[in-house]
């Protein structure tokens, strides 16, 4: 990577990254199935960067790739040196025999500072019994998770899947309060972008390739967006934000919204 302001402020870098797997039973044949095609973006610093998608668009494939379980079949994944990134699944499975509470669960990760407990209200859950749990308090302990290593990039997958609409305002406003305490970005992935439009300064579209990018009304009011999406109109906005001119726009840093 050089060494410009520009590439010093980006965190995670993809440079044309493709993902394809055999095609079941085809493997002498060299069928393969395109999951990811010609990915090209870089997530910066402080910026909240959303990525959405049908099901089967590819996202959860993304996020691995950009966690590097998963190596890319052609293209690049680069990390800035020294980063430190917290993930928050969906979900986590558990073995329902096994005695196990909050308190030594987390601790099988480490160790999460009192003042993220504090504000997750997950010190109040420390012995009881993680399948003792509803979907709102496990999501606030995978949260306190990901929270262990005071992470440079919170990595959240579709962080509000099963929780009602009360509970989705509650998050969004717990993550932008860890966002400015931490200073760091988060790249979040949801299936739909009225649920997180106000609080994200960049949007992906994803679906197998990247269908537009740029910021969220600019991507609402995209032809592939509508596509996908359709015309439905949600008749909120989850928490106050008021974009700032101060970053870039889009991928290559341009002030014109073009797909990618």
């Amino acid at each position: 990577m050089s060494n410009n302001t520009n590439t010093d402020a980006c965190l995670v870098t993809f440079n044309n990254v493709n993902f394809h797997v055999p095609v079941h039973g085809q493997r002498h044949m060299q069928q393969k199935k395109i999951i990811l095609k010609d990915i090209s973006f870089s997530v910066r610093s402080n910026e909240i960067q959303t990525l959405i998608g049908p099901n089967g668009a590819g996202k959860s494939t993304l996020i691995k790739v950009m966690l590097g379980l998963l190596k890319p079949s052609s293209g690049s994944v680069t990390q800035r040196n020294g980063i430190k990134i917290g993930y928050m699944p969906q979900k986590i499975n558990i073995n329902p025999y096994l005695p196990l509470d909050v308190e030594s669960f987390l601790a099988l990760y480490g160790m999460v500072e009192k003042e993220f407990l504090t504000l997750l209200k997950v010190d109040q859950l420390l012995k009881s019994s993680v399948h003792d749990l509803s979907g709102g308090e496990w999501q606030r302990v995978l949260f306190a998770r990901a929270l262990i290593n005071k992470p440079d990039l919170l990595v959240l997958d579709e962080p509000t899947q099963g929780v009602d609409f009360t509970g989705q305002q509650d998050f969004f406003k717990l993550m932008l309060s860890l966002k400015k305490t931490l200073k760091c970005s988060i790249f979040l992935i949801s299936h739909d972008l009225h649920y997180v439009l106000s609080a994200t300064d960049q949007v992906l579209c994803l679906n197998g390739h990247i269908c537009c990018a740029g910021l969220p009304h600019d991507v609402k009011n995209h032809q592939e967006y509508k596509k996908m999406f359709g015309h439905a109109q949600h008749p909120f906005d989850i928490v106050p934000y008021h974009h700032s001119h101060d970053h870039c726009h889009d991928l290559s840093c341009e002030h014109d919204h073009q797909d990618i």
